[in-house]
């Protein structure tokens, strides 16, 4: 089994990607694949509403999204880690999520997902509680820790001197190796994710 870890910052080797490299390498240790993408830091076309994902299943601009699109079709889980800029996710992670959720929204549907965030001080739980609502939308599990699903540090140092910030990622790995797992335990005895109705649409003006 496999989890694919999202990287929302324009920094390759930053904060969040030193959140996530926690994560990934206690995932490791419990025998799972891991690759943390990072979506980059060219500009990031924000969803247009053109409705053409929905013929082909993939978005019309063809960058980063369209891949992470093409690796969530095999991944088991997810995390998706944000900088916090002015007490909110990146805008740029938020762009990706809209159109690969959009997009690509049924290689989302039930399969276990985390959110971190990282930032110096303040703005956590705003963009823990922003990221957590493309998983809700799509049924995906919601994979907890032992704290806030947060880090704090100005750089990867003082990342790894945030002793408790650490420990909530390693917890993070094996909380999502322990739901992976009884996944698999349940598929491999007959018990099927739930097919639920969404047909269903109201205005509330109607």
């Amino acid at each position: 089994m496999n989890v694919l870890l999202i990287n929302g910052s324009p920094r390759a080797d930053g904060c969040t990607f030193t959140a996530l490299s926690e994560i990934s390498k206690k995932l490791n240790e419990n025998g799972f694949q891991t690759e943390i993408l990072q979506v980059g830091n060219v500009p990031v076309q924000d969803c247009i509403a053109c409705g053409k994902c929905k013929a082909t299943g993939k978005c019309v601009f063809d960058d980063v999204v369209n891949v992470i699109i093409e690796k969530a079709k095999t991944a088991d889980g997810f995390v998706f880690g944000t900088p916090v800029y002015y007490a909110h996710p990146s805008g740029r992670i938020l762009s990706v999520l809209d159109r690969a959720f959009y997009a690509g929204g049924a290689n989302f549907v039930h399969k276990p997902a985390a959110v971190i965030a990282s930032a110096r001080r303040a703005g956590t739980t705003v963009s823990l509680d922003t990221l957590s609502k493309y998983l809700g939308i799509k049924q995906m599990p919601i994979v907890s820790s032992s704290y806030w699903n947060m880090v704090h540090g100005s750089t990867p140092e003082q990342i790894y001197r945030d002793s408790e910030g650490m420990q909530t990622m390693r917890n993070i790995a094996a909380n999502m190796a322990w739901i992976l797992k009884c996944i698999d335990a349940g598929a491999k005895a007959g018990i099927a994710a739930p097919q639920n109705q969404v047909s269903e649409r109201t205005n509330f003006i109607k």
